[in-house]
């Protein structure tokens, strides 16, 4: 480090974000339907029940997720980092939501899920994205720093393993290439990774 300069990560939490309960998930949702943000509400529910990276996420087209007026049953995309595919189904409550967001008058002609506000940038980003987790877990009163747009991925995977304890489902789910990085993904620990496998 030079001079005096203060480290990047200082003040920081750094490392793996940790997923929402349901608790959590249910306090969010709650506080985006009462506010009416109804394309934060669709992201929301898309981020959990898809398990996608942020980058995939905010890519969405419409046509993934909506064809000839109904939620797909099942859907797959083609991960941007490992570029293989992964399926995932959306529950009930996220099929209303995104069908309402795709009917509103903002969504009208749009090709993406989440538009960008900006008329340079067809869709949202990351970094948008980034600060809307944030804002989401604030306003239910968690730290911000214990939590990003990866808490949203870990969520329901976390909550599968913990609730059936296969590993194998939730690599399948997330589309890793080896079992191994689910165990850290998880933080699961390595002897009861290996007597589950």
């Amino acid at each position: 480090m030079k001079g005096n300069a203060a480290a990047w990560n200082k003040g920081r939490i750094i490392g793996q974000k940790r997923p929402l309960l349901p608790k959590q998930v249910w306090a969010i949702r709650t506080r985006l339907e009462l506010a009416g943000y109804l394309r934060d509400l669709a992201l929301f529910n898309v981020a959990i029940d898809s398990k996608l990276r942020g980058c995939d996420l905010v890519k969405l087209a419409v046509s993934d997720l909506v064809k000839d007026d109904r939620v797909r049953e099942r859907v797959s995309v083609i991960q941007s980092k490992t570029k293989r595919p992964v399926q995932f189904e959306l529950t009930e409550n996220t099929h209303e939501t995104v069908l309402a967001w795709v009917k509103s008058p903002e969504m009208f002609a749009c090709p993406f899920m989440f538009p960008s506000r900006f008329h340079d940038r067809p869709d949202i980003s990351t970094r948008q994205y980034g600060r809307l987790v944030r804002d989401w877990v604030t306003a239910i009163g968690l730290e911000p720093s214990g939590y990003g747009t990866h808490s949203l991925r870990r969520t329901k995977a976390a909550e599968i393993y913990r609730r059936t304890g296969k590993l194998r489902a939730v690599h399948l789910l997330l589309g890793h290439t080896k079992v191994d990085s689910i165990v850290r993904y998880l933080g699961v620990e390595l002897e009861d990774a290996l007597s589950i496998a």
